[in-house]
């Protein structure tokens, strides 16, 4: 039961969840705005604007760089971490999308005559463009420095 209250005493962890969860709820807002409509599911659903998994490991690695040096070894497994996560967003799975959606048409086309098909379709929106990954990570640095910030002025 300790380890649970050290877990939720990490400062780092928790600004980056917080980040995590303020990219999806933004998600909300740009499908408002872009589709006048209010659409929830996009609260749990991956791809769209902007990136959370963006903005959760750069608001990791930012917590790290700021909370144990921007020299240590610590730092640079969560940017490589970091790297590595907006990569796959941007070009892994957004090409698995891509293909998902290919894929889709063929059956569409195949079988447009034989309404019995029933298979599911492919979840085509996985990944994100680049300019969601850089919006998200943009977020959760600027969620890090904030937290930060209010820590610091917070402090006695």
């Amino acid at each position: 039961m300790q380890d649970i209250g050290a877990i939720l005493d990490n400062r780092v962890l928790l600004v980056a969840l917080v980040a995590c969860f303020v990219a999806q709820a933004l998600k909300l807002f740009v499908e408002l705005i872009k589709n006048r409509k209010l659409n929830v599911r996009v609260l749990v659903t991956t791809g769209g604007m902007p990136s959370a998994h963006s903005a959760l490991v750069t608001a990791l690695a930012a917590g790290v760089g700021q909370t144990l040096g921007w020299a240590s070894p610590d730092f640079a497994l969560a940017a490589v971490f970091a790297i590595i996560v907006m990569y796959d967003a941007a070009g892994v799975r957004q090409a698995a999308g891509k293909q998902a959606r290919i894929l889709n048409q063929m059956i569409d086309e195949l079988f447009h005559e034989k309404p019995d098909f029933s298979q599911d379709r492919l979840k085509e929106l996985l990944g994100h463009t680049p300019v969601q990954v850089i919006a998200g990570s943009a977020l959760g640095i600027t969620i890090s420095w904030l937290a930060r910030a209010l820590l610091i002025v917070n402090s006695p």
